[in-house]
């Protein structure tokens, strides 16, 4: 195990590594000078400011020595500072990676809180009308876009009934939980929706696959009740590939919130990555993504170690 855990340490490491290169690489190589992005029209540029943003910048330097330069502060927690606002990128992305980190998790306990029962179900009750309706209305659940969701959530619970505000955002630190819940509920739910659909599709199909394994029925052989079968026996190996997806997911969806969080006004990374781009602001657009990447690869490297701690085969394989 301990070599597994070391093997898996050194390809999280080649892998941010390559992460980082690739997304330093995509600002890198943009066409046009990133110093006309910064200060806007050439002709009313000052050549002072010019010359100190180039030299701050390291663009007259080559291009693998301003990487490595670059990575070096990165593994400092130096990841530059905005010019459009004057605030460092690293403290910008803690202010914000609470907010969206507080929907992806609650979308996902959301998703899985619905997605596990509509998944079992319809795989004990497979063929039958409640797997029928259950598949149903996963399938309207997955063809519905986020957004959609959104302003139909807003239209409802907002505008019709006046039980949630429709956007802004309370944090937990200034307001206290009821009012944070209050503003972070509706685009949480409608960032939950797709995530119910896929999470209760896999378990459904895991979990017929597992019903039809031998020590499942040996164990109802045994005169042992389903609810017991079906939650002891039969749901942790069919969570396999529902935790490696429920990783991914919760990583997507800390770079994949930009349109409910603009939708709803919701300060977060994706709002933040929203408007660097629309002022050119390089330096919090390279940031962002690099971190949204690291915690992506680094999520996903905990999932795989988790393998072994939820199924005993993996384990003393």
């Amino acid at each position: 195990m301990r070599r597994v855990i070391i093997s898996r340490l050194l390809r999280l490491a080649a892998t941010l590594l390559a992460v980082t290169f690739l997304t330093f690489s995509l600002t890198a190589l943009l066409p046009g000078d990133p110093v006309n992005a910064i200060l806007g029209v050439e002709s009313n540029q000052d050549p002072e400011v010019v010359a100190e943003i180039r030299e701050d910048l390291g663009l007259d330097d080559p291009f693998l020595l301003r990487y490595f330069t670059w990575l070096g502060d990165a593994l400092q927690g130096d990841l530059g500072k905005s010019y459009i606002t004057d605030q460092d990128v690293m403290e910008t992305i803690t202010q914000r990676v609470p907010v969206t980190a507080q929907l992806a998790f609650m979308a996902i306990i959301m998703a899985l809180l619905a997605a596990v029962p509509i998944g079992i179900l319809g795989a004990y009750r497979q063929g039958k009308w409640q797997d029928t309706v259950s598949s149903a209305g996963v399938q309207v659940a997955l063809s519905i876009p986020n957004f959609i969701a959104g302003i139909f959530l807003i239209w409802l619970f907002a505008v019709q009934l006046q039980w949630l505000p429709s956007s802004n955002w309370n944090r937990l630190s200034d307001k206290g939980l009821v009012e944070n819940l209050k503003t972070a509920i509706l685009p949480a739910s409608a960032l939950a929706m797709t995530q119910m659909a896929i999470f209760s599709r896999l378990v459904r199909a895991d979990m017929v696959a597992t019903l039809q394994e031998n020590y499942i029925l040996a164990a109802k052989s045994k005169g042992m009740n389903d609810r017991y079968i079906l939650f002891r026996h039969a749901l942790r190996p069919s969570s396999l590939s529902l935790m490696t997806i429920v990783g991914i997911n919760f990583g997507a969806l800390l770079g994949g919130t930009v349109v409910i969080e603009t939708l709803f006004a919701v300060p977060g990374l994706g709002f933040r990555l929203i408007n660097a781009i629309n002022q050119r602001d390089i330096l919090v657009i390279q940031g962002i993504t690099v971190f949204v990447a690291a915690v992506y690869v680094i999520i996903n490297t905990v999932v795989d170690l988790l393998y072994a701690v939820i199924d005993p085969r993996i384990r003393k394989g």
